[in-house]
C-alpha cells in the first residue's frame, strides 16, 4: 500500500482544525443559543477528529462521546426545557 502524500494529511489537519475554530466562533457569536449549541458540538465532534489523526484514538473516543455527544445534548435539553417554562409562565 502506497503512502499518503504529506500535503493531503497536511490538509485534512487544516480542514479539521478550521471547523474547529469556525464552530468555537459561531457558537460565541450565534444569536440563538439553541445554534451555539450545536455549533459547540459540531466543534467538538472535529476536536474528536484531529485527536484521532494525531493518533490518540482513547481521547477521541472520550470527546466524541463526551464533548460532542452527551454535553450538546444536554444543553439542547436544558434550553428547551428552559424556553418551554418561560412559555408556561407566560400564558397567564
Amino acid at each position: 500500500m502506497a503512502p499518503v502524500p504529506t500535503y493531503l494529511v497536511t490538509l485534512v489537519y487544516v480542514v479539521l482544525v478550521a471547523a474547529v475554530i469556525f464552530g468555537a466562533i459561531l457558537a460565541v457569536f450565534a444569536k440563538s443559543i439553541l445554534r451555539a449549541a450545536a455549533a459547540l458540538g459540531v466543534g467538538s465532534a472535529a476536536l474528536a477528529f484531529v485527536f484521532f489523526f494525531l493518533g490518540a484514538p482513547y481521547a477521541s473516543v472520550f470527546e466524541l462521546s463526551v464533548g460532542a455527544g452527551l454535553i450538546s445534548v444536554l444543553f439542547i435539553i436544558a434550553i428547551s426545557l428552559i424556553e418551554s417554562l418561560g412559555e408556561q409562565r407566560r400564558e397567564p
